[in-house]
């Protein structure tokens, strides 16, 4: 590794085009599980700005109705805080394209007598933790989420107005000996109302921006705050560009800092092992860092479609672990079932908890008592530190 580096992420906030989409598809996934904690869902949406259509595959019970999931979707918009001209939470068209999940699938999927089960479809999926962050998260991206969270809630609690809800933020960070040291630049750009200037934007969010690092040594020079960097951000939202489902993967996970299976996460339900996998490998790697086992930990899961059991299971630490990989490997196989149905049970992932999860990223977060964020427990500490 060099001694000197730099390394950036990105993150974007609620309002950004994509994670309309993806908050969208996650209410309505969290709609069905309402319903029916069995529901199969694997909704995308696509937001523009006079439309949002939503299509995909479901099955769940017949309560769940056109005009109820339309509502979900306007419900969603209006949380977010769209009520521009040609984005507007009660005017826009809901279009809605969904079918019944296909019988092919279905019937690997399912579980049956003296059958578990199987994956809802075949792929590879990664988990990661380091210790560089409290939340066991690169530094990167966890410090790019807590910008746009501080601007975000201030703006909830009115200490920011004038401000709308799309939004981006980028950090550079420099690494001395493999640790981040300070942020070399910083990005954000903003929805903000015309009257205001560049510069008037940028001393509003500046304190907010400051309270994400750890005190004020990590910040960049000035002239490397850069916020919106063409002068001027009005046009925000699916009104300003389309959004999209799943394609804020990398921001949903480590910001670049480790491998991505290339699965989205949002608008599927726990047996699609894109996300309920990608969840488990995250809280077993969590786990091995926060038990003191490594510093860093990958770990990649691969499954095939109505197999039940993954096909295969990878590990990698540190070097300077000296952990006995193949080892920790087996006993973390002993301590979580990972088939789909291990996963949901040990995760409790049944539960309408995905929604919240569309925006500032599905890891490094805090577990919550409704279940959300359960794969952020560090509860096999204990268990791992008796063994290693």
């Amino acid at each position: 590794m060099n001694n000197r580096f730099q390394f950036t992420s990105e993150s974007v906030s609620a309002g950004h085009p994509d994670k309309v989409a993806d908050q969208i598809s996650d209410a309505i996934l969290d709609l069905y599980l309402s319903h029916d904690p069995n529901s199969r869902v694997a909704v995308e949406t696509f937001a523009t700005p006079s439309k949002v259509i939503i299509g995909g595959e479901v099955t769940g019970p017949a309560s769940i109705t056109k005009e109820l999931i339309e509502k979900t979707v306007r419900g969603c918009i209006k949380d977010i805080g769209y009520e521009q001209e040609k984005f507007h939470w009660n005017k826009i068209e809901v279009e809605n394209l969904l079918i019944r999940q296909s019988p092919d699938i279905a019937v690997g999927v399912n579980a049956r007598e003296g059958k578990e089960e199987g994956a809802g479809d075949q792929g590879i999926m990664f988990g990661f933790a380091c210790d560089e962050t409290p939340s066991f998260m690169p530094a990167a991206i966890y410090y790019s989420h807590r910008i746009l969270h501080n601007i975000f809630e201030a703006i909830k609690e009115g200490k920011l107005t004038g401000l709308g809800p799309d939004a981006k933020s980028q950090v550079t960070l420099e690494y001395i000996h493999g640790v981040p040291a300070r942020a070399k630049s910083i990005v954000v750009s903003i929805q903000h109302k015309p009257e205001f200037s560049q510069a008037q934007v940028k001393e509003m969010i500046l304190p907010f921006v400051e309270a994400a690092f750890p005190d004020s040594n990590w910040f960049c020079k000035d002239k490397e705050f850069y916020v919106n960097p063409t002068g001027i951000f009005t046009i925000g939202g699916p009104e300003g560009d389309s959004g999209l489902t799943g394609r804020k993967i990398i921001v949903d996970t480590y910001g670049g800092a480790a491998p991505h299976g290339g699965g989205a996460f949002s608008g599927k339900d726990p047996s699609k092992v894109d996300r309920s996998a990608a969840y488990a490998a995250r809280y077993l790697a969590k786990n091995v860092v926060a038990a003191g086992i490594a510093k860093r930990c990958t770990i990649q899961l691969s499954y095939a479609i109505g197999m039940p059991e993954p096909l295969s299971f990878y590990i990698s630490t540190n070097p300077e672990s000296q952990v006995n990989e193949e080892r920790l490997a087996s006993v973390l196989q002993e301590l979580v079932h990972l088939s789909p149905a291990g996963i949901k049970k040990h995760l409790q992932l049944l539960r309408p908890i995905y929604q919240k999860t569309a925006s500032f990223g599905h890891f490094g977060r805090n577990p919550e008592a409704d279940g959300s964020f359960s794969w952020e427990k560090t509860d096999l500490v204990d268990a791992l530190k008796k063994i290693f």
